[in-house]
């Protein structure tokens, strides 16, 4: 047997297990030996029930009455009554109706680790895991490896697979540089692998996690590292500053720009003046002006005698950008150009020929700028808007417009922390727009407990009385049994025909089709709605200056990031705006949804939701092919910023990367998910 050797080869492995392994990815044993555990449990220190203090504990216990009911739509409680000889014990589980089937009422001992809290009127233990005690020494010293739960396969038939193939660690190949493992005092990596398998110690376990999160943070910044060497390789165009024109155009703003503003377009115009192509990312919080910034590089483009082409992901947004730029650029003879799906027949033909022959300087578009019959008569600067909603194939294609390769401008609504930054986008040079224009009013946010509903119906009733709009944001589109939260479809309907029944109501989600949303949305820009319920669509959406309230249903089941950006479509005009987090229980607000409440820093929040939600929240709406992060986090900066110094380290010590082909294999697949260009 061999790392190359399949699974259905191991004694052990029917052919029933092996589809389900497979199905997980995992075909051979290098396969599963690189299967790490999520998490352990420890076992290692184990209390009585009288000795139990509040915090996470461990006991050793028997199962004496179980039950399960639903206590409302969408949720089952499962309770237990646990004993060991010292006493006895509540537990409970929320939507874990299988703890009936594996626990029983018996005599049998089971190991359960869990949060001891004070909750409704008594102490209970909340949420436990549960390992049948007599089968817990598949592994040693209690130290209990969890792994990631596959479709009909328990964990613990993944431990008995993987206890055979123990033998087989320590042959694991090394794959970081000899050099990087003694500077960083890293375990071997074969120590690593065994130990997270069949760890002894929690100190074990922690050095372990290190060397492993370390290793997959060192492939994904240098793949990052090395794409922005290569962009300086390549030729772009040289578009010289013209002071006199910018000045210009910053004269003729009917409003100051922020420092920030001035920061990010001097930042522009500089990467303008080099002949390598910019690769640079503008990252600017909800209003903070993104699309002013992009007008002065595009102003200065034009005067130089090139084109500028703007993608969005919508055509209402496109159609918005259009119209920004069309103010800001027309007293300077530039002509801006508006390419989408609805413009069709002549006019569709017409455009394309302006395109070809130069006479349009800004074309503003959607997907429709990647056909073959878009031809750009000088291609010199692509903006491309929400720049994750894009995949890379898409940009390369648009990049690909030109003959020598255009300066490239991401711009992005969604703050994203440093650890990110300096990982994922580690290729791209970052300007940060940290400040509201000025005259624009803080957003007041509150967290709202069901009693207090009508309250704010009120509230929602009093500023459309005053000429105002109102979004009502919902989760679901249509109720589903498995849960209780609120629907669009059903509050629109329960809007429509009660609360508000004497006012117009607009519905808005993501199964329409793309015309129809953008229907709607007009619509409701025109006023022709005095509130949309809608979806989370409306996260990247046009302005709506008029718009001044918002109530976001089930706010607990959001991330912050996410409020953030829903809370970013009203507050766009000079009337104060507000926003109401509607909770569904009258259970005390987290902290985490307190963090919201009293602050509108969309990177604060950014911050703080990667430290408590990982950043899924973030990068997990991103097209990004995989990002195959099994241990490291990206909450954990200071693991980041060694894993940033070695990289460079590596890349200046003149190191040959195909010496080290695992490491490279890695790393081209990194820079495949991550690059730009």
């Amino acid at each position: 047997m061999n790392l190359a050797t399949k699974l259905e080869q191991i004694k052990g492995v029917g052919p029933k297990t092996a589809a389900q392994l497979r199905s997980a990815g995992l075909e051979t044993v290098g396969d599963l030996l690189v299967f790490l555990p999520r998490r352990h449990e420890d076992f290692t220190n184990v209390a009585s029930i009288a000795e139990l203090k509040p915090g996470n504990v461990t006991i050793r216990a028997r199962c004496e009455k179980i039950s399960t009911r639903p206590v409302r739509r969408g949720l089952r409680l499962t309770t237990a009554v646990l004993a060991d000889d010292s006493g006895k014990l509540n537990a409970v589980w929320f939507n874990q109706p299988y703890r009936m089937q594996q626990l029983g009422a018996s005599d049998e001992y089971f190991f359960f680790s869990g949060v001891f809290e004070y909750n409704y009127g008594r102490y209970q233990l909340t949420n436990p895991s549960a390992e049948l005690a007599k089968e817990l020494p598949v592994q040693a010293e209690r130290l209990l490896p969890v792994y990631r739960q596959l479709r009909g396969l328990k964990s613990r038939t993944v431990r008995k697979v993987i206890e055979q193939l123990r033998p087989l660690m320590s042959v694991l190949p090394e794959t970081l540089p000899p050099s990087v493992v003694a500077h960083e005092a890293l375990m071997p990596r074969a120590d690593a692998i065994s130990t997270m398998h069949f760890p002894r110690q929690v100190d074990d376990v922690a050095r372990a996690r290190e060397r492993l999160a370390f290793e997959e943070l060192f492939q994904l910044i240098l793949a990052s590292q090395l794409n922005k060497i290569e962009n300086q390789k390549l030729q772009g165009h040289r578009i010289v500053f013209e002071s006199d024109v910018v000045r210009q155009f910053v004269s003729q703003l009917p409003f100051a720009l922020t420092n920030s503003q001035r920061r990010a377009a001097w930042d522009i115009l500089q990467d303008f003046e080099h002949a390598t192509p910019m690769n640079r990312l503008l990252q600017g919080d909800v209003g903070s002006g993104k699309t002013v910034v992009a007008g002065i590089a595009a102003c200065q483009a034009a005067s130089a005698g090139y084109q500028t082409t703007l993608m969005a992901p919508t055509e209402i947004l496109a159609a918005q950008h259009a119209e920004t730029l069309r103010v800001l650029l027309s007293p300077f003879g530039v002509t801006v150009g508006l390419l989408v799906g609805s413009v069709k027949g002549a006019a569709r033909a017409a455009l394309y020929a302006q395109i070809a022959n130069g006479d349009v300087d800004v074309v503003v578009g959607t997907h429709a700028l990647f056909q073959d019959k878009v031809v750009f008569h000088n291609l010199g600067f692509v903006i491309i808007d929400e720049q994750h909603r894009f995949g890379v194939e898409q940009r390369q294609r648009l990049l690909g417009k030109s003959g020598v390769l255009p300066h490239l401008l991401a711009m992005t609504a969604t703050p994203i922390p440093r650890s990110l930054a300096l990982t994922v986008y580690g290729e791209l040079d970052v300007s940060v727009l940290n400040e509201l224009p000025n005259g624009r009013k803080s957003i007041k946010t509150s967290l709202v407990s069901p009693p207090s509903r009508d309250k704010i119906y009120q509230r929602v009733e009093r500023e459309l009385q005053a000429g105002r709009q109102a979004y009502i944001i919902c989760g679901l589109i249509r109720d589903n049994p498995e849960n209780d939260r609120k629907s669009v479809e059903t509050e629109y309907k329960k809007l429509k025909n009660s609360v508000f029944g004497h006012r117009t109501i607009g519905l808005l989600h993501g199964k329409m089709k793309p015309d129809e949303k953008d229907h709607v949305m007009q619509d409701f820009k025109d006023k022709k709605y005095d509130i949309l319920v809608s979806t989370t669509v409306v996260e990247v959406g046009v302005d709506v200056p008029n718009a001044t309230i918002m109530m976001i249903e089930d706010a607990e089941q959001f991330g912050l990031s996410q409020l953030h950006q829903l809370r970013g479509r009203v507050g766009r005009g000079k009337h104060q705006s507000y926003c109401y987090l509607m909770m569904s229980t009258n259970n005390k607000p987290s902290e985490r949804l307190r963090e919201i409440e009293q602050s509108n820093d969309g990177f604060y929040l950014a911050e703080v939701d990667m430290r408590l939600r990982g950043p899924g929240e973030i990068y997990g709406r991103m097209q990004h092919g995989a990002l195959n992060l099994q241990i490291a986090t990206l909450a954990d900066t200071k693991l980041i910023t060694r894993a940033q110094k070695a990289a460079q380290a590596f890349i200046t010590s003149g190191e040959n990367l195909a010496d080290y082909p695992d490491l490279a294999r890695e790393v081209r697949r990194n820079q495949r998910l991550t690059t730009l260009n």
